[in-house]
């Protein structure tokens, strides 16, 4: 028998590979491969030499693989391990200071300190709002060591029940503003302090003084119990006055134990801008004082003050009556403190009116005041409707400038003829009425004006003389100070400046 002995295994390999593409279940194993070279061999020999080419030729490919898997593993751990040190970069140098803060934050509990409100004052300096120091009681339940005797001993010194002090006392909370104790006297501030209780801490603190008590009372405003303010230039200005609040930080274990080994932080608090405003305090007095004199004389249901600079818009005096204590606001109803008369309420301007219908007929050209004369009867017809005057009688003849000087209705009734319905309400637009002024102060009215569409010959003649709309006070001085100043129509204001208690001018 003719044994093929010179097979080689590579032959045998290549050949067993070859069958075995695209089929299932043809054997690649070494033992498998090792029985078909034996069965080719020519001897035992044979056989042998065989079967040590094949183990090379397997050790061989097996090296080859091993070496691809290293590759690939070290590959996979090279990009895992450049992962996690992108990670941990990012952690380090881009979210450290975050994640060291947020730390800080769990640790941490705050003990505020009120920034100073910015004082409010008048053109020359005078203050007309500022601050008195008053002390707030801040507790950390969780600090306090003896709720029972601690609420004694506050309950004395806030005038309160030692019950409700303990309720204060152990409420579950990081830390508790006592109301009792807000704001309370530098007296009662130091006794506190003298007793040396853990837990109960004494905050800064301040509230709203008005130098002056009821003086500009409706333009300053008020602010609450938290110095935020409610109403008046308090509240227009609220954010500038404001400032930012500052704290003192210390850091405690999740059983409000205070951590001795970490120091506190102090965050100064930021104050407020200090706000000029346009008021002259010498002319304000002169206002109050002169209003006072009216109304203990006349008792009238209200009065209105306004002193404008035509020139500019600045708001130099302003008040009314009835009138009240910024800092006692609560003592009165809230319908006086809540409405500013010179810019909420509206009244028939009547006579005063007749500027504006003056005005207008002049910069048409609608009437020479020395040449024209007009006959007043002391009444005009106008529509089936009789107009009167204000004089029985009447002024009969007389120029256009003695009908300005003494007022005369159907002399107006003329003038507003002349203009004609368009034109006439046109001027009463430009000069502001039936809108907003724009006056820094919350609570502003707009008036009350014809609607165009139902204005006919007696609306007409009646607004030429000031009756039959309505305006506030505020419309009215400022339409008259344009009227007077050449045309130029100022948004009124009473804010000049602010002002940086640190550094001067803002």
């Amino acid at each position: 028998m003719n044994y093929p002995s010179q097979m080689e295994p590579e032959k045998i390999y290549r050949q067993k590979r070859k069958q075995s593409e695209g089929k299932e279940g043809i054997q690649m194993d070494p033992l498998f491969i090792s029985f078909k070279v034996y069965s080719l061999a020519s001897s035992r020999q044979a056989y042998i030499e065989a079967c040590m080419k094949w183990r090379c030729l397997f050790l061989r490919v097996s090296n080859v693989t091993v070496r691809k898997r290293l590759a690939i593993a070290l590959a996979i751990g090279i990009v895992v391990f450049f992962i996690i040190d992108i990670r941990l970069g990012i952690v380090q140098f881009y979210l450290g200071d975050k994640l060291t803060g947020l730390a800080k934050d769990s640790w941490s509990r705050n003990i505020p300190f009120e920034a100073k409100r910015g004082e409010i004052l008048d053109r020359n300096g005078v203050e007309l709002a500022t601050n008195i120091s008053a002390p707030t009681v801040y507790v950390i339940p969780r600090q306090i060591e003896n709720p029972g005797e601690t609420a004694e001993q506050l309950a004395s010194i806030l005038d309160m029940t030692k019950e409700k002090a303990y309720q204060w006392l152990t409420k579950q909370a990081m830390s508790v503003r006592i109301p009792e104790g807000r704001k309370i006297s530098h007296e009662k501030a130091k006794e506190i302090k003298a007793l040396g209780i853990k837990g109960v801490y004494i905050a800064e603190d301040s509230k709203r003084h008005y130098p002056f008590g009821e003086y500009l009372s409706h333009v300053l405003g008020f602010t609450g119990s938290d110095n935020q303010g409610l109403m008046g230039i308090e509240l227009s200005y609220d954010k500038e006055l404001s400032g930012e609040k500052g704290f003192v930080k210390f850091y405690s274990d999740a059983k409000g134990k205070r951590l001795e080994n970490m120091a506190d932080d102090y965050k100064p608090p930021v104050d407020g801008d200090n706000l000029k405003l346009t008021i002259d305090s010498k002319i304000q007095t002169i206002v109050e004082r002169e209003l006072d004199n009216a109304e203990a004389t006349y008792d009238p249901d209200g009065i209105i003050a306004i002193a404008m600079d035509p020139n500019t818009g600045e708001i130099l005096a302003m008040s009314s009556r009835p009138t009240f204590d910024p800092a006692n606001f609560q003592n009165v109803p809230s319908e006086v403190y809540n409405r500013n008369l010179p810019v909420w309420s509206i009244y028939e301007p009547g006579s005063t009116f007749k500027i504006i219908t003056l005005a207008a007929a002049l910069e048409e050209g609608k009437v020479d005041l020395q040449k024209e004369h007009f006959y007043d009867s002391g009444h005009v017809e106008v529509s089936g409707s009789t107009l009167h005057c204000w004089k029985s009688g009447g002024h009969g003849d007389q120029t256009f400038l003695e009908v300005v000087e003494n007022s005369c209705n159907p002399g107006f009734v003329e003038l507003g003829n002349r203009l004609g319905k368009d034109k006439l309400f046109k001027y009463i637009n430009d000069f502001g009425f039936g809108q907003k002024t724009g006056i820094d102060l919350t609570g502003e009215g707009k008036g009350i004006m014809f609607n165009m569409d139902r204005v006919g010959p007696v609306e007409q003649a009646t607004t030429a003389f000031g009756q039959g709309v309505a305006v506030t006070p505020i419309q009215q001085v400022t339409a008259v100070s344009a009227a007077v100043n050449g045309g130029t129509l100022y948004t009124p204001y009473i804010a000049k400046e602010l002002v940086n208690p640190k550094m001067g001018k803002c």
